[in-house]
């Protein structure tokens, strides 16, 4: 379908017509061999409440977006290379059903579809492209992954210290570590994690000191890498001296780090042609 559709007028148009449809909000998405396959409405589960959003497959990005008039008006574009995507279906809730996850190492996020048909549909779209592009570069698939937020209404309650209920007044917010939903004291700390945004990010506390354990392992480790080098560099003397920062006693967690909140256990609107 790529090959027959590559570089056609019909491709073009269509693609123009996406663009046209995010007006000056969008980022111009016709590039030479990108070829627009399909598009769908999908319910995506935001942090308030499931929301409809848009979705155009291409044959090496993913695009979605906010319906403010279908076919006509979208707004709030967000553009994902398939090379960085892992799929993974999800067990149906009384809330959504026909569930599954796009995972990605910067943002992570479940959708639903209107019917199986139709999410076996995306998938397999999905998962044809992502195949196709990493047999292209030769990349591995990716393995890190951004965490998904938990929905605020999952709880009343943090989720780690079980003391704090959610109130007006006392808000949500959520690790970027683990994605749990958290009050403000358990998540006063900012950590820098590149993968994800180049400035410092909200994390829970248990995170935090995960976080900091690893950066303290990867810095001895690098400086143990270091050190027959130093050594070999004549009248090169190391520094005695070895700074190392103190841990906080750890007490036990209700909710471990680990805990899987998604779990595999348990119409595509249109083709072209």
């Amino acid at each position: 379908m790529v090959d027959h559709l590559a570089n056609t007028e019909i491709n073009s148009q269509r693609i123009a017509a996406v663009e046209n449809c995010f007006g000056a909000s969008g980022q111009p998405l016709a590039l030479p061999g990108r070829v627009l396959l399909g598009e769908g409405i999908l319910t995506k589960e935001c942090r308030k409440k499931p929301k409809p959003r848009i979705f155009f497959l291409f044959n090496d990005i993913l695009v979605y977006g906010s319906i403010v008039i279908n076919k006509r008006k979208y707004n709030s574009q967000h553009i994902i290379p398939l090379e960085d995507v892992t799929l993974e279906t999800l067990p149906d809730t009384l809330q959504m059903k026909n569930r599954w996850m796009i995972k990605t190492s910067k943002k992570s996020f479940v959708v639903s579809a209107a019917s199986l048909t139709e999410r076996k549909e995306w998938i397999s779209h999905l998962e044809e492209c992502i195949k196709h592009l990493l047999t292209k570069t030769g990349r591995q698939p990716c393995t890190e992954h951004a965490a998904p937020w938990i929905p605020d209404k999952a709880t009343d309650i943090c989720m780690r210290c079980t003391q704090t209920k959610f109130s007006t007044l006392t808000r949500r917010h959520h690790c970027r570590k683990c994605g749990f939903v958290v009050c403000a004291d358990c998540s006063r700390q900012r950590f820098l994690m590149p993968r994800l945004s180049p400035k410092p990010l909200r994390v829970c506390n248990l995170c935090y000191r995960q976080l900091l354990a690893e950066k303290k392992k990867e810095a001895e480790a690098g400086r143990r890498q270091a050190e027959p080098i130093r050594s070999a560099i004549q009248g090169y003397e190391p520094s005695s001296g070895d700074d190392s920062d103190k841990s906080d006693d750890e007490k036990a967690e209700h909710w471990p780090a680990d805990t899987e909140f998604y779990t595999s256990e348990v119409s595509w609107s249109s083709f072209h042609s």
